[in-house]
């Protein structure tokens, strides 16, 4: 039996990654044209179930086994002050997810969603990406990993979300190197920070942008430079699900930064991703700007954990709901079109 490559493999050896389908895609526009409506009539309801179909592979997509994937991991940025919660929170969160005391815990629920929280080495953080790389590429390979193989064969739609105290310090790091932004234009409040925070905030990311550059080939070497390991475990997750052609819904500010940062492997490699909701982060809408995605929904959240892309699910299963139980005009003996 071949033995599966590993992230550090992939990466270096890039596949040729599954395209979107477009014989079950016309499959799909085939039965949108078919159902008793005018065409077109549910909108972005029909696009989001062609999108299905065609990543699924199948006519009639499925919501059966959805899973939602929150990473949790420690930054050791968080000491210069960044964020209005010390790092010990992101533990406490842990344990409220797993006590079901979280809103992602009730929306799981509502959605009828499978939820996996994954903890990634609380008790130590990575180090302070203002003073050195915040890991080493040893470590980012490890978490990529984490990600990658936490991902089942049965799920057929994948969310993906984090929780990280200071986790938008690194994200706005790596979406200002990425896309080569002023640090002013895209910092945020994050977790509702002072004003007098918010300086602090763009100064330690703009000292790390002058240390370690803006520049990068490698998911890898941007992610070691900047990232927490609950981002770098994003990253393998998205790189799986590609790989296994299933669809994901990402979350917010920083779910999204995590997985652009496969881009420096390959511009196209996100095809299968639809990003949940648009972030109160101000960077956000900029990198959904740069990688061509619009978002489902806009209902000005910045939780993470996941909770906009649970909520974005709904919609997804509304669209299959429609898709596939309608009747055509045959099988309701109506007539069609002239």
């Amino acid at each position: 039996m071949r033995k599966n490559k590993t992230v550090a493999e992939l990466l270096k050896n890039c596949p040729a990654f599954p395209e979107f389908d477009e014989y079950y895609a016309n499959q799909a526009r085939s039965r949108q044209d078919q159902l008793t409506k005018p065409p077109g009539s549910l909108g972005k309801l029909e696009e989001l179930a062609i999108w299905m179909a065609g990543w699924q592979r199948k006519k009639k997509p499925t919501m059966e086994n959805v899973h939602c994937l929150v990473f949790a991991g420690n930054h050791g940025v968080s000491s210069k002050g960044v964020s209005a919660y010390p790092s010990t929170v992101t533990a406490q969160m842990v344990e409220n997810f797993k006590n079901g005391g979280a809103a992602i815990n009730q929306l799981c629920a509502l959605a009828e969603i499978t939820l996996s929280v994954i903890p990634i080495e609380l008790e130590k953080p990575t180090c302070d990406f203002s003073e050195s790389p915040a890991m080493s590429e040893e470590e980012t390979f490890a978490a990529m990993q984490l990600g990658h193989d936490s991902l089942s064969n049965d799920c057929d739609l994948l969310i993906l979300g984090e929780i990280g105290i200071a986790n938008t310090t690194a994200a706005t790091a790596i979406s200002c190197a990425l896309f080569k932004q002023p640090v002013e234009k895209w910092t945020g409040t994050g977790t509702g920070i002072s004003p007098k925070q918010l300086f602090r905030k763009i100064s330690v990311i703009n000292t790390a942008l002058e240390l370690h550059g803006v520049d990068f080939l490698s998911p890898v070497r941007i992610l070691s430079s900047f990232g927490g390991r609950e981002m770098a475990a994003i990253a393998g997750a998205v790189l799986a699900a590609r790989l296994k052609s299933i669809p994901v819904l990402l979350d917010g500010f920083a779910c999204t930064v995590a997985a652009a940062t496969l881009q420096l492997l390959d511009k196209q490699i996100l095809e299968h991703c639809l990003v949940a909701h648009s972030s109160a982060e101000p960077g956000h809408a900029g990198i959904l700007n740069y990688l061509n995605k619009e978002p489902i929904l806009d209902l000005n959240m910045r939780l993470g954990e996941g909770s906009g892309a649970a909520i974005a699910s709904l919609i997804l299963k509304s669209a299959l709901a429609t898709h596939n139980a309608m009747a055509t005009f045959a099988e309701a003996g109506l007539s069609g079109k002239n």
